[in-house]
């Protein structure tokens, strides 16, 4: 470990400051993974994620006598007790956004080296976004992903709030379109002031649902009032310390004033057989595997999705602890394939 590291990590037990405390420890796991020591840095990351739902646990002792207001739970999570109310629609009294707890974030990915560097930017930039300030600059805070679907683009959003230590909150398209005028555009003020108020990382997913173009003739004009309303908030949108990450699979179908409101825009991509393979082995990490021959599972899973790559490794598992031998075999793999490809 860098000497550097280990003292800022010491400054910040001695000051109790737990979010540098998570970030830090973030560090030295990826600092020991990028050695080649995966067995320790796996082993540092079960005691740090042990170490979360024990403070969870307080947590939700300390919360439990409070009550609930306007009909919302008390959100009972240790990382974002000041978002103790979340918005919800203005007739319908549902909530707009969806908490998702750490424990549930996929940050494991497995990513070409072009794309993985810009994920690092971002995280970069927002570790250091006090120092940039300090110049005048502003680290990435609204970044849009796209790309076919099942590519990775809501784990993208997932790997970033885990590695910024930020809530995740995703945006309830369900809950928020309305079929009243200008009900839609309060709807989607409200996530924004939740947003602007509290350090969260905002996830709209799907967000073409809210910002097709308005020179598409079909569509009615409150869509494109609410498309309006939605650049104007991007326009305004200046968090602190959050991040709002939009992601679509209908990229040309986006309003072409959308993309400038972005400060990155990171295409996705689907896996190639490197990344392929090493999905299927990483997801297989937790099991023994016999003899495979890579080579020819990996041509079996051409123009296969990162999504459909994980799902076989699994059904494989599946399937050999089912069949109590708890070694995945070939078989297993070629099975899980065909499946896929018959469905």
């Amino acid at each position: 470990m860098k000497g550097e590291l280990l003292k800022r990590l010491f400054r910040a037990i001695a000051s109790d400051d737990q979010s540098a405390i998570d970030k830090l420890t973030y560090l030295v796991i990826e600092d020991e993974r990028k050695k080649g020591h995966t067995l320790l840095a796996n082993q540092l990351e079960n005691i740090t994620q042990k170490s979360t739902k024990s403070s969870s646990i307080v947590n939700n002792r300390s919360l439990s006598s409070k009550s609930s207001h306007n009909g919302n739970e008390v959100v009972k999570d240790s990382g974002i007790e000041n978002l103790s109310v979340l918005p919800t629609s203005t007739r319908l009294n549902t909530p707009l956004v969806n908490f998702i707890p750490r424990e549930k974030l996929r940050h494991h990915m497995i990513l070409p080296y072009s794309v993985e560097k810009r994920f690092q930017r971002i995280e970069k930039e927002y570790a250091a976004r006090d120092r940039l300030a300090h110049h005048g600059l502003r680290y990435r805070q609204k970044i849009l992903l796209f790309g076919i679907p099942g590519c990775g683009k809501t784990m993208g959003a997932e790997r970033l709030a885990w590695n910024t230590g930020l809530s995740l909150l995703k945006v309830r398209f369900d809950a928020m379109i309305s079929s009243y005028l200008g009900e839609t555009a309060i709807n989607l003020r409200l996530v924004f002031e939740l947003a602007n108020k509290n350090p969260c990382l905002l996830f709209f997913d799907e967000c073409d649902s809210i910002a097709k173009s308005r020179e598409d003739t079909q569509e009615v004009g409150e869509i494109k009032r609410v498309v309006n309303t939605f650049l104007q908030i991007l326009d305004e949108y200046e968090s602190n310390s959050g991040l709002l990450v939009a992601a679509t699979n209908l990229n040309k179908t986006l309003d072409n004033a959308l993309w400038r409101r972005f400060d990155d825009v990171i295409e996705v991509p689907p896996p190639g057989k490197k990344e392929l393979e090493s999905i299927v082995r990483q997801t297989l990490s937790a099991i023994e595997v016999g003899s495979i021959n890579w080579q020819f599972i990996i041509q079996q899973m051409e123009s296969f999705s990162a999504a459909q790559a994980v799902r076989v490794a699994q059904d494989a598992a599946k399937q050999a602890i089912l069949d109590r031998e708890e070694l995945v075999i070939q078989e297993h793999l070629e099975e899980a394939i065909e499946e896929i490809k018959v469905s």
